[in-house]
């Protein structure tokens, strides 16, 4: 029976469209699953929209319309987005759609009755961006500012239910403790076991100031709490329309850090105060930092906020220009903006730590290590034959390349095991490296000239590099990985449940294949272009 893999995002608030840090989130859950489906895995990526709480009602009323419509509206906009930057998510989940009603009100049941959910009163402070109950310490003084929406937390009080939180501290700790990779980074883990340590106290569950949410069974007055609805989509994403939940517990469920602290206390809480076991419970809790533009927060006061689909299309369009005739996705190859920001997010950004993204490091990017590093090694290698050569022995440079690319292919899947894009990627491109010092030790310039069959080892051995290559970087660039493989007579990547794809050995390729040198993929791009793209 092959493996599973259940990768998730969470579902995004649709008070907003989406933008860098979404896209982040979801390209890396994008690459994980590509990459576990090339291993053979039986593989699952759940995305969504997180369509109810006060925040999207005001959003809607600000706009003169009503939730729903507001909510169709923003997660079609969502729904579009993700094919626009080359991600294939399994299923988009909406907490608006009947399936979801369905499951998370059947939590609540469970809950309730075990003893676990009570009728009482919330008097305290609520931050309506965050959608988070808020104490005056965990606040910025004077003012009870919150410090990630630098505005006032709200004080409410109403009826409310409230969920038995503070039962299940004890249960969490000794949970962390026994698996610490439960929360990764580890950084993040110490922050959530500080935080469980000081005392939970129990979670209000309901509001009743406003009807835009799930009913509370039985109490059609109160709607549940937001987050105790949201939540609950990894489970019920895969009870309808088919049952897919062989795929549960989740491998991992990637979010901002911003919030860890529902996903890897209360959602485990809720979990097994349902009645699910450890072993149920999700395997990892994967927590990002914050993106920043050009070293700014981005902020739609500051009107420094991207698109990232738009940073993609104007790539495309200025390395198709940039080539001869103005070739490129006019003349049929895919458009490979979308690779260039994907490589670019899970390249500069280590996973797991805050960082930055600019056009100035992409272009640069785009510049040194997508075009002369991987682009250029393919262009030094197919003017030389217009078919697989004949291989001959293997010599000393032969077993040092080919040495280099098993440890650089170990330390990738490596890697990408450990949900570690950046650092997969950091291992595939010291096997680019190797091959580039490969060819200027190897000079195939000078064997052209003086020993044919020295030649066709070179190229036959640099064959089988690039080949192995493109499939390593396939999760991450998928568009650049079949442009190579096309050029090197390869078919597309087709990933099989049961085959593993994987290269940890260079692949062998029989002589007489036909290449096909095609347009440089990265074509240097013009000044003027590149002046457009930083304006």
């Amino acid at each position: 029976m092959a493996s599973r893999f259940y990768v998730t995002t969470p579902i995004y608030y649709i008070n907003d469209v989406p933008h860098l840090g979404t896209a982040y989130t979801t390209i890396a859950a994008d690459v994980l699953c590509r990459y576990h489906r090339l291993r053979g895995h039986e593989s699952r990526m759940l995305t969504g929209t997180d369509e109810h709480g006060l925040k999207i009602q005001r959003a809607a009323e600000a706009r003169g319309i009503a939730p729903g419509p507001h909510a169709d509206e923003i997660a079609a906009a969502f729904r579009a987005t993700w094919p626009k930057l080359g991600c294939a998510p399994d299923d988009f989940i909406r907490t608006s759609e009947a399936r979801h009603k369905k499951g998370v009100q059947e939590l609540w049941r469970r809950i309730q009755e075990r003893g676990d959910i009570y009728l009482g009163h919330y008097e305290g402070l609520y931050c309506v961006g965050c959608e988070a109950y808020y104490t005056e310490k965990d606040l910025q003084q004077p003012g009870n500012i919150c410090p990630l929406h630098n505005r006032p937390a709200e004080s409410v009080k109403e009826e409310s239910y409230f969920f038995r939180l503070s039962r299940y501290g004890d249960a969490l700790l000794d949970y962390y403790r026994r698996n610490p990779s439960f929360v990764q980074p580890a950084s993040r883990l110490n922050e959530v076991t500080s935080f469980v340590r000081e005392g939970l106290q129990d979670l209000s569950v309901s509001r009743t100031t406003f009807q835009w949410g799930i009913p509370v069974p039985g109490d059609p007055k109160h709607v549940m709490y937001v987050w105790f609805d949201a939540l609950a989509n990894y489970m019920t994403a895969l009870r309808e329309p088919e049952d897919n939940t062989r795929f549960w517990p989740a491998d991992v469920h990637i979010m901002g850090k911003d919030i860890l602290r529902f996903h890897a206390v209360y959602w485990p809480a809720f979990l097994l105060s349902a009645g699910y076991s450890e072993a149920e419970l999700p395997r990892q809790v994967l927590a990002h930092g914050f993106l920043t533009y050009s070293g700014q927060k981005m902020s739609k006061t500051l009107r420094n906020t991207i698109s990232p689909v738009e940073v993609a299309e104007a790539i495309s369009e200025a390395a198709a220009g940039a080539l001869p005739g103005g070739q490129g996705a006019a003349a049929g190859a895919p458009p490979i903006g979308v690779d260039v920001v994907r490589y670019c997010l899970m390249r500069a950004i280590s996973f797991g730590h805050d960082g930055d993204f600019s056009v100035q490091d992409l272009l640069a990017r785009y510049a040194s290590e997508l075009g002369n590093a991987l682009g250029n090694l393919l262009n030094r290698v197919l003017p030389f034959a217009e078919e697989v050569p004949e291989k001959g022995a293997p010599g000393p440079l032969e077993e040092e390349l080919a040495s280099a690319q098993r440890q650089a292919s170990a330390a990738a899947s490596a890697a990408f095991d450990a949900n570690q894009p950046t650092r997969a990627l950091d291992a595939i491109w010291t096997a680019i490296a190797a091959a580039n010092l490969y060819v200027d030790k190897a000079a195939p310039w000078v064997a052209k000239k003086t020993d044919p069959a020295r030649l066709a080892t070179i190229v036959a051995t640099l064959i089988e590099q690039l080949e192995a290559i493109s499939v390593m970087i396939s999760p991450v660039l998928p568009v650049v990985a079949d442009r190579m493989r096309d050029q090197l007579g390869l078919p597309p990547i087709a990933p099989e449940v049961g085959l593993d794809q994987w290269p940890l050995n260079p692949p062998v390729r029989k002589p007489g294949a036909k290449l096909r040198r095609g347009s440089p993929i990265f074509p240097r791009l013009e000044k003027d272009k590149e002046a457009e793209l930083l304006a």
